[in-house]
């Protein structure tokens, strides 16, 4: 009888997926109402910033970067995404996505920590960094705790009871988005943070950090891209009369995390490529210089005791 009488449990099955459909906005609007409260405290911070060093202000890069990955959440958890997350899994996928690629990674290029550091009064400062140096989060922070995380939170949400349980319940939903932030930030932050963290990747490391764990997410796209069977009851029991069967929905959404994921951690490879470029190019022309202005002098002062032997000499 109850699957007969399914309800999802973010309301009643929305209609049939439409671009005007999708114009969307979820109610009630807490994620929107914190999101203007960040940018708010944001916004005061780097004023405060640039009215006590004028010569020296907060980046407006990072500042863009924190309303970049703003819009990012509003959009994958207020938007008609977030509207269709429990009916289709495939929208469910991209969300997660937004979640664990681009938002993370504008959120750490934003420095959140720096701007703390910046606007707090000395004592604070000293609190702080008194924590960023602790040995616990030394150890949170690490790039091996970091990479293990986000391969058990990927696995052990996707093939356990967790999906389906979120699927249901609107609290774990919430708890498994917060999940997925923050397992990808700790992620990210040793290549992509321009905080002062205590680990930092960097040229070959980060290649093999990167390359190291792209395939588990291909694997687990395609194991649920492959299956034959519904994974998840709350999909396969949804009665939706419009869109594709729940398998279908099912396999495209594991094509997402394969393609897309896959496409999204080539982007950041390919940074990395061109940031170990720039800096093959820089020691190199720095190097160069120095040769070059050591021979210079190197050239004077041996013209300097030529003349003067020669003035000696007359």
């Amino acid at each position: 009888m109850r699957d007969l009488l399914f309800i999802p449990a973010h309301g009643p099955t929305p209609p049939e997926l439409s671009v005007e459909s999708l114009w969307y906005w979820a109610w009630p609007p807490v994620v929107t109402i914190a999101v203007g409260l960040t940018l708010l405290l944001w916004v005061g911070a780097t004023r405060r910033v640039a009215q006590r060093h004028p010569g020296n202000p907060y980046p407006r890069r990072r500042t863009l970067s924190l309303i970049g990955a703003l819009a990012l959440i509003l959009v994958a958890l207020q938007s008609g995404i977030e509207r269709y997350d429990t009916t289709l899994f495939s929208m469910h996928m991209i969300q997660h996505l937004i979640l664990l690629f681009p938002v993370p990674i504008l959120l750490v290029q934003a420095g959140p920590v720096t701007l703390s550091l910046r606007v707090a009064s000395p004592r604070w400062r000293a609190r702080i960094l008194a924590v960023l140096q602790s040995r616990t989060v030394g150890v949170i922070s690490h790039p091996l705790v970091g990479w293990t995380l986000l391969v058990a939170v990927m696995w052990g949400t996707h093939l356990s009871i967790l999906f389906d349980a979120a699927l249901e319940d609107p609290l774990i939903h919430n708890l498994e988005h917060l999940l997925y932030l923050g397992t990808a930030i700790l992620f990210w932050a040793p290549i992509f943070s321009v905080d002062p963290i205590r680990h930092r990747l960097r040229g070959a490391a980060a290649l093999v950090y990167l390359i190291a764990q792209m395939p588990q997410n291909s694997f687990l796209g395609v194991a649920i891209m492959w299956s034959t069977t519904p994974i998840y009851p709350h999909y396969a029991t949804l009665q939706r009369a419009w869109g594709p069967s729940p398998l279908e929905d099912q396999q495209l959404a594991g094509a997402i995390m394969w393609l897309v994921g896959d496409a999204l951690f080539l982007t950041a490879i390919f940074v990395v490529l061109a940031a170990m470029a720039r800096i093959e190019e820089r020691p190199e022309s720095r190097y160069d210089q120095a040769q070059t202005a050591a021979a210079m002098a190197e050239i004077r002062r041996r013209e300097v005791l030529l003349a003067e032997r020669k003035r000696g000499e007359e």
